[in-house]
């Protein structure tokens, strides 16, 4: 076993470079395709969800491998390669079991403990299948690890300890007043009717609105997904609108939740304002929405910021909060915070321990963002209009504007916002028992996988082994001719009885040794000890290749060759 994991996700990488690095399902086809056209990898699939973006392939080198895997990811998703890189995670072997089986179980979802990603790893081995890119390892693994993920959740309370992200999403939106006291008698609009718009949907249903909205490009899954909330007994009604009608029923709305596989924004800021002006509750202002009163006038556009932006006279990085520098580099907010520094003006310095300062800006550029200045602690926060719209942006790359922020009268939670509120939500105990779980079914795969490893070699032995006494069975004939034939038929049965006597123990011993780590030597050993034609091998293999799997089976590395061809720790250095 061979295998290699290369992937990026909500924990190594920033939303802005996930957004960019998003892939349709038409480039995750194309992404499989020349997975398996290049020279290491022999299977192949890609798990691509709104956190994560993973390319999973059976490789015969694992430097050869990392390389091109990296590289098909950075030229399918847009991203390039040197950008990419950085944020890259790689996982090899039982490592790579590992990984799959905790995010299976929801260990490494942004939300934890969340089952959604079992239909999201369900449609990644299903699209393998369909194009007939996985074979018996992927197989294997992937199904391995629905059985994983279905355990952890019928034996431990691990959905206690976190719950999907659109009901996480839901709860940030409610606030302390409870999804269901929040959502009763609301006016709901869905963008969109694949599988997380489905499950927002019908959350919202059970939680008690008043209506909902179905909007979606194909207005089938809209009109079916509608039928479907108002089959299910809820309190409220469900109808499907047009993608066109969207503008019209945001000003009737009072949640909108998108998730679309749009490659660009479904809601933009103009649209979102222009629907809360023609609302009935009244005109909303577009503002900048500051946290806090200014300490100096803010200067303009004008005043020579190299990047654009204006900025406050105080000291340090500024301006209107994240969402005005949302998508710059680390460069430009470098050059922008200096600009800020040597800017004219009298200059209001605050208490602040310069060093501390400035790793908390370096370490907060690394990943795109810049934190607002805020003023000393006696400055007073204005109250910001009790929200007319609730917006939930569950889609990646994102389907609302980010600059919705700025408008007073709008509460959006969007996956960068989840990611922030998730990273301090209580763990539960049972994460600890899931854990032990996964240890535990790593180890099982993995000694199940070396042992049919050998499994083609054992075979081709008693091959060989039975054709030897077919021979010699012949010779006597030719020898002995006036045997009788209840004599022959005793003579072969004990022949072959002498022969299976003779392998049974090696052959038993030798798949136990193969199971435990470090036992993919044995089979070489087998090989070599009874001068085993390889392609006899070879064929064994392939006629015990699942049905509907057109790849050879997984490969793996010699004890020498992973010796050799390894100087670094494949499963915790960055590729």
């Amino acid at each position: 076993m061979s295998l290699l994991v290369v992937g990026l996700s909500h924990r190594s990488a920033p939303v802005s470079v996930l957004e960019r690095a998003a892939l349709s399902p038409d480039a995750q086809a194309k992404l499989l395709q020349d997975t398996l056209a290049a020279e290491p990898a022999a299977e192949a699939a890609v798990l691509a969800t709104c956190n994560r973006i993973e390319l999973y392939a059976d490789v015969d080198k694992f430097h050869a491998g990392v390389a091109e895997l990296s590289t098909l990811l950075a030229q399918h998703s847009g991203v390039g390669l040197e950008e990419l890189t950085p944020f890259l995670y790689v996982h090899y072997e039982d490592r790579a079991v590992h990984h799959l089986f905790s995010v299976a179980c929801g260990l490494d979802s942004m939300v934890v403990g969340e089952g959604q990603i079992l239909g999201q790893i369900k449609d990644a081995l299903a699209r393998a299948q369909e194009l007939h890119t996985a074979g018996r390892l992927l197989n294997d693994l992937f199904q391995q690890a629905l059985r994983v993920g279905k355990r952890a959740h019928s034996e431990t309370g691990i959905d206690r300890a976190g719950q999907s992200l659109v009901t996480f999403g839901l709860e940030q939106l409610a606030g302390r007043a409870g999804v269901e006291a929040w959502a009763a008698g609301k006016r709901a609009l869905v963008i969109g009717a694949g599988s997380m718009s489905s499950l927002a949907a019908a959350t919202l249903a059970r939680a008690g609105v008043a209506e909902i909205v179905i909007a979606n490009r194909t207005p089938d899954r809209a009109e079916r997904l509608a039928q479907i909330l108002n089959e299910g007994g809820g309190t409220g009604s469900a109808r499907a609108v047009a993608m066109a009608d969207v503008a019209a029923e945001l000003t009737r709305a009072d949640v909108a939740v998108s998730c679309t596989g749009a490659t660009g924004l479904v809601l933009r800021a103009d649209a979102v304002a222009a629907a809360l002006e023609g609302r009935a509750d009244g005109p909303v202002a577009v503002t900048a929405a500051p946290a806090h009163a200014p300490v100096q006038p803010q200067k303009s556009d004008e005043d020579g910021c190299p990047v654009g932006l204006g900025a406050r006279g105080g000291a340090g990085f500024s301006v209107m909060g994240e969402a005005a520098v949302a998508g710059m580099d680390a460069a430009a907010l470098e050059q922008h915070g200096a600009w800020v520094d040597n800017a004219p003006g009298e200059q209001v310095t605050h208490a602040v321990d310069p060093a501390a300062e400035a790793e908390a800006i370096a370490a907060l550029a690394a990943v795109g963002r810049v934190p607002e200045r805020r003023g000393p602690a006696d400055e007073t926060v204005p109250d910001r209009r009790t929200p007319l719209l609730a917006l939930l942006d569950l889609a990646m790359p994102r389907d609302i504007d980010a600059a919705v922020h700025r408008l007073d009268a709008v509460h959006l939670v969007d996956i960068e916002s989840l990611a922030e509120a998730s990273a301090d939500a209580p763990m539960a105990a049972d994460v600890d028992q899931v854990r032990g779980i996964v240890s535990e079914e790593v180890a099982s795969f993995s000694a199940a996988q070396r042992a049919a490893h050998i499994t083609p070699t054992v075979v081709a032995l008693r091959t060989m082994a039975a054709d030897v006494v077919a021979s010699e069975i012949t010779r006597l004939d030719g020898r002995l001719p006036e045997l009788g034939e209840k004599q022959r038929a005793e003579i072969t049965q004990t022949v072959r009885r002498v022969v299976d006597k003779l392998l049974h123990a090696p052959t038993v011993r030798v798949k136990q040794l193969a199971s435990e780590p470090g036992g993919a030597g044995y089979a070489d050993a087998l090989r070599t000890l009874f001068d085993l034609d390889p392609e006899t091998v070879a064929a064994v293999s392939r006629a015990e290749r699942p049905s509907g799997a057109d790849q050879p089976p997984g490969r793996e590395l010699t004890n020498h060759q992973q010796s050799t061809n390894q100087p670094i720790d494949p499963n915790r250095g960055r590729a």
